[in-house]
């Protein structure tokens, strides 16, 4: 499996916290299927997004790993003024391996009226929009049809693995479930901060989807279109086909 969006990166926001708490997160999320792993660190009004830094501290880990698991870098970029200004001007720096696709987190205080616009200067500007985990936030699951008018528009969703499992609670599982069934997600990711709760462990989310909507599914979200993104290759924008939920019958699918 290939995870987009983690915060392993010690020191750099509110995930890990040590350099012995970075490499615990990512033994266990190689030890649990996970090949490649984006280390996302916050870009917002609380942390300073630091390209050097980060490329230090991913060359450390990558060091004490080996070949156990691969490192890249990214960024958690929140969708305000000045960030949008700084990306526009330099497209490469908060993108995923600096091959434009780039991590955008909502405010839950409020969604600037002009959304679309940003979105089309951003890409206009080299840059592929990810929607991160928009089933956490309460303002996008009020309107739904703003997802579906961005996914339309060339936009992408990556919803959080956990949400699935109902460990953002019962609105977030009902709503990450609606936009799975509607084909609008491209993306599942772990968004972990920690080895204990928050983890990076994607083999659960697997499970859970191939059991669910079909090992297909499983393979675009947690693979796929994962592994693109890592070598910033495009995906074919809009709506997936919906997955057909497998059901069981007498114990036969």
């Amino acid at each position: 499996m290939v995870d987009i969006h983690s915060h392993v990166l010690w020191g750099m926001d509110d995930g890990a916290r040590t350099v012995e708490q970075s490499e615990a997160m990512l033994r266990l999320a190689a030890a649990h299927g996970t090949t490649d792993i984006v280390g996302s660190p916050h870009a917002d009004l609380e942390y300073e997004f630091q390209p050097d830094l980060i490329a230090a501290r991913r060359a450390e880990l990558q060091a004490r790993l080996g070949d156990s698991i691969r490192i890249h870098t990214g960024c958690d970029f929140h969708l305000k003024l000045d960030n949008i200004q700084d990306a526009l001007l330099h497209p490469a720096k908060y993108t995923v391996n600096g091959l434009g696709w780039l991590l955008v987190e909502f405010s839950e205080l409020m969604i600037f009226p002009n959304t679309e616009q940003i979105f089309v200067q951003l890409e206009n500007a080299g840059m592929r929009v990810i929607i991160t985990h928009p089933e956490r936030n309460w303002l996008l699951r009020q309107k739904p049809e703003r997802l579906e008018a961005w996914v339309n528009q060339g936009a992408y969703l990556q919803v959080t693995g956990q949400s699935l499992q109902g460990f953002f609670g019962s609105e977030a599982k009902k709503f990450a479930e609606l936009l799975m069934e509607k084909g609008w997600v491209h993306f599942l990711a772990s968004d972990a901060h920690d080895v204990q709760r928050r983890t990076p462990r994607l083999d659960v989310t697997w499970k859970l989807v191939s059991d669910k909507y079909g090992p297909e599914y499983a393979e675009a979200l947690l693979k796929s279109h994962p592994q693109a993104v890592i070598d910033g290759y495009k995906i074919e924008a809009g709506p997936l086909d919906p997955p057909e939920k497998r059901r069981k019958w007498l114990g036969i699918f």
